[in-house]
């Protein structure tokens, strides 16, 4: 009889851990404040006062904001399922007026990951046995000594 209180607070041990975790990365913008930028009419300075600072900024042309966010949510060792995604590109002109503003098609996005190549390098291959032994090999006894200035 005394198994129920265990098996009962096992239950509620496991149902706790199944809780996902829930994660925000970068910025996820609300719509009716996206809405507020106006092409031809919004500044530089307005835009982030309302978005806030951009994710990025573009490398080749620095009229270019993009603000990119992801919502994900996962269990425990599992991977993260993605929730939500936006990304948003705003153009400048030179006085720093909103030319264009662009949400980006996210669900085509695809994940890169780098490319998997090594630098050859010339010398010796040597497996961890062999440094461990040739390690041993090098050292000698009253090196330290010498080294230290306790030999003759």
């Amino acid at each position: 009889m005394k198994k129920q209180p265990f098996l009962l607070f096992s239950l509620i041990v496991a149902l706790a851990a199944c809780e996902p975790t829930i994660a925000n990365r970068g910025s996820l913008l609300d719509s009716e404040v996206v809405a507020q930028i106006k092409p031809g009419m919004t500044t530089r300075e307005e835009v982030a006062i309302k978005l806030g600072s951009p994710t990025a900024i573009s490398t080749v042309d620095e009229n270019t904001w993009y603000y990119v966010g992801r919502q994900t949510k996962q269990y425990s060792f599992l991977s993260p399922e993605v929730m939500k995604q936006q990304a948003i590109e705003v153009s400048f002109d030179d006085k720093g007026v909103v030319t264009n503003i662009e949400n980006l098609d996210l669900p085509k996005a695809e994940d890169t990951s780098p490319v998997d190549r090594t630098t050859p390098t010339y010398g010796q291959k040597t497996t961890l046995v062999q440094e461990i032994f040739g390690t041993l090999k090098r050292a000698r006894p009253g090196m330290m000594n010498k080294k230290e200035g306790g030999g003759t």
